[in-house]
């Protein structure tokens, strides 16, 4: 009888689910917000050089900020907008972000020199940050349990795209015109993503759940997470593990174009690297669910140093030969996918009490420490790998050094 009981619940279970439609057009939109960010840094990758030099760079590395300063308008503009959205709502608050990009995307669409191109940058920093925060903030809204994580993973096969293809329409267009074209994409496609949310998103935070913005409850929050020594260890460490990686892809363009000579061309091989870190973030969820987060954690950390400390060894000896460069990014580039949702995710295990603010909080201490340290490793580009395998290995060593140390402070056995 109990047998035929749990057999019945299985088959209504399955039958609810299936009953559930797939919100496909919600889906898309989503993975569209989250993406814009995305496109605006990996399509101008082709367009460096040529920037630098219509532009009069000081160096050929300076080119390298144009990708840097999104990521820092980022970090500002992640730690306003999580607040804000609860409480104005997500929509206002997405199209306000919307505009904010359009108005840098414009700056740098008439930029006449590096430090006007520079600030149109960090503009459209600020302004993408919001569909990122607001993508998440709508699903959590609407979805719940599996349905939410199911959504999610529609979502990120659909955004995990982006990454991949970006590059090769910036180089799409440089074929047909100026690179000043792309920023004009970005215009339209800021365009069209506001006139999509507004005609086709409703609002999903009711006036009765929305959190008034105080700045005293962000102080409190900041004060908290600093505080705690887990929180702490692990947003630093999730900031030096992707700061590793920003150093790696603002340094891409010379190491694929210049360093070996590679040409237009570059843009599959990055894509075909960009797919690592897309199909590791994917397979996170099971795997995490069959070996546990800290276990990824740790094996991810050790293979970032073991092929960074591998390929600064071959590049103080010899010429580095390109698949091993292409292989050594796309191993490390897929260990950063597995790194990045984990160290989040246990930075965020003891701040469930303050859950939204506190991933502001913890956002932003990462984006400080990995903007930090990428624009440090690819401003030391030198026309070889060494710059980028010791930066992957020095902060994956110092990463691994934070999580254990996190680890016997919590009293947590480790997971060796």
């Amino acid at each position: 009888m109990a047998r035929q009981g749990t057999n019945r619940d299985t088959h209504l279970s399955m039958e609810q689910t299936s009953a559930t439609p797939v919100p496909v057009a919600f889906v898309v939109m989503m993975a569209t917000l989250m993406s814009v960010a995305a496109v605006s840094i990996d399509a101008m990758l082709p367009a460096l050089g040529q920037i630098g030099v219509d532009l009069g760079s000081a160096n050929t590395n300076q080119p390298q900020l144009i990708l840097s300063a999104v990521f820092a308008g980022m970090a500002v503009g992640q730690l306003i907008a999580g607040p804000v959205s609860d409480a104005v709502g997500r929509k206002p608050l997405l199209l306000w972000c919307l505009l904010v990009y359009l108005l840098g995307a414009v700056v740098c669409l008439f930029a006449n020199n590096m430090g006007t191109m520079l600030l149109g940058r960090v503009v459209q920093g600020l302004g993408a940050a919001g569909p990122v925060v607001s993508c998440i903030s709508i699903v959590r809204d609407k979805f719940h349990g599996r349905e939410m994580a199911k959504v999610m993973s529609l979502v990120m096969m659909i955004f995990i795209m982006a990454p991949v293809l970006a590059p090769a329409l910036g180089q799409g267009l440089m074929l047909v015109a100026h690179w000043r074209i792309i920023f004009g994409f970005f215009v339209l496609y800021g365009v069209a993503v506001g006139a999509w949310v507004l005609m086709s998103l409703e609002e999903t935070l009711p006036l009765a759940k929305r959190i008034p913005w105080r700045i005293t409850t962000i102080l409190q929050a900041a004060k908290e997470v600093l505080g705690h020594q887990q929180t702490r260890s692990y947003a630093i460490a999730m900031g030096l593990v992707f700061g590793s990686f920003i150093g790696y892809l603002v340094s891409t363009q010379q190491i694929f174009q210049v360093q070996y000579q590679i040409g237009s061309v570059f843009v599959v091989y990055f894509g075909l690297q960009a797919l690592g870190f897309g199909v590791s973030s994917l397979l996170n969820s099971r795997l995490v669910e069959r070996l546990g987060m800290r276990y990824l954690v740790i094996r991810g950390l050790v293979a970032v140093i073991g092929t960074g400390v591998l390929v600064a060894a071959l590049s103080a000896f010899t010429v580095v030969p390109f698949t091993v460069f292409l292989s050594f990014g796309l191993v490390s580039l897929f260990c950063i996918g597995l790194l990045f949702g984990n160290l989040n995710a246990l930075a965020m295990e003891p701040m469930g009490h303050i859950a939204g603010t506190a991933a502001a909080i913890i956002a932003a201490i990462s984006n400080l420490v990995s903007l930090s340290v990428g624009t440090l490793i690819g401003q030391l580009y030198n026309g070889t790998l060494m710059p980028v395998a010791i930066g992957f290995a020095s902060m994956g060593g110092a990463a691994l050094w934070l999580v254990l140390r996190a680890e016997r402070t919590a009293g947590a056995p480790v997971a060796v």
